[in-house]
């Protein structure tokens, strides 16, 4: 895994992740979390892979040629992550367009309303499928590829929704199944530590990626005393950290990066 820095105006440094390869899933419309991490990994240096699936495949195209404008490689691929050979898959062609992936962003996610009146199991099971097992066996099969190499210095960074601080009401295979998450993400930590992988989840608090109305906006922006609600680009943010080498340190970590979001 290569670094580099370069400074800036005030002798401030920046990080870079040139000659890293980026694995990006659930990058499937522009105003997404997954779009903006790809942008802002690919601005630091990072060749790009994303998964995609629901989206228009033209778009996929398109936004490809937009990561590479940033003078990095980028591919992607269609796929259902629900389909449990989906991860290995997934990894095989990455590896095979553009190297072995350093950098693992497990955005991917399912989500549908709920509630104790209407869960069964085909609920669970859709949740389950996506937002656990297709995260478990791509972290896991990210990390024995890495243990395979000479590379040092891997990441893996889950997204993840706060449901440690607060009920999600109706939310409930979702809230669950995102949940288990941040414990596959502790546990995962120590296993890994010895190969040289940070393993952190991001949690982004709400966020418009385009699903808020004004009605919502307006319920929901007095609850950020920040004075704004949250954008794709506050997490790609520190997504970006947290692949870098200033992040070394830091690992087996849920970080809920909310502006200050009130609950209740």
């Amino acid at each position: 895994m290569c670094f580099y820095y370069n400074a800036i105006y005030g002798g401030d440094l920046i990080y870079k992740l040139d000659c890293n390869v980026a694995l990006v899933t659930g990058v499937s419309h522009e105003n997404g979390i997954g779009a903006a991490i790809c942008n802002k990994l690919a601005a630091k240096g990072a060749d790009i892979f994303f998964s995609h699936w629901g989206s228009d495949t033209d778009w996929a195209k398109n936004f490809e040629c937009i990561i590479r404008e940033y003078g990095v490689k980028c591919g992607s691929l269609e796929v259902d992550l629900a389909v449990p050979s989906s991860p290995f898959k997934l990894l095989d062609v990455v590896t095979e367009e553009l190297g072995l992936p350093t950098i693992l962003v497990n955005n991917a996610a399912h989500s549908s309303s709920d509630g104790y009146m209407n869960l069964d199991a085909k609920t669970l099971d859709d949740h389950y499928a996506v937002n656990m097992r297709a995260t478990f066996l791509l972290s896991v099969e990210f990390a024995r590829r890495f243990s395979q190499s000479p590379i040092r210095g891997g990441r893996i960074i889950n997204l993840t929704s706060g449901q440690a601080l607060g009920p999600m009401p109706g939310e409930l295979a979702y809230a669950a199944t995102k949940g288990a998450i941040s414990a596959f993400t502790l546990s995962l930590s120590a296993e890994l530590a010895p190969l040289g992988i940070t393993v952190n989840a991001v949690n982004p608090g709400p966020t418009d990626t385009g699903w808020m109305n004004e009605e919502i906006r307006d319920w929901i922006l007095p609850k950020f005393p920040l004075g704004r609600i949250g954008i794709p680009e506050d997490a790609a943010r520190l997504v970006a950290f947290l692949a870098s080498e200033e992040a070394e340190w830091i690992t087996g970590q849920v970080l809920n990066s909310e502006g200050g979001f009130i609950r209740g």
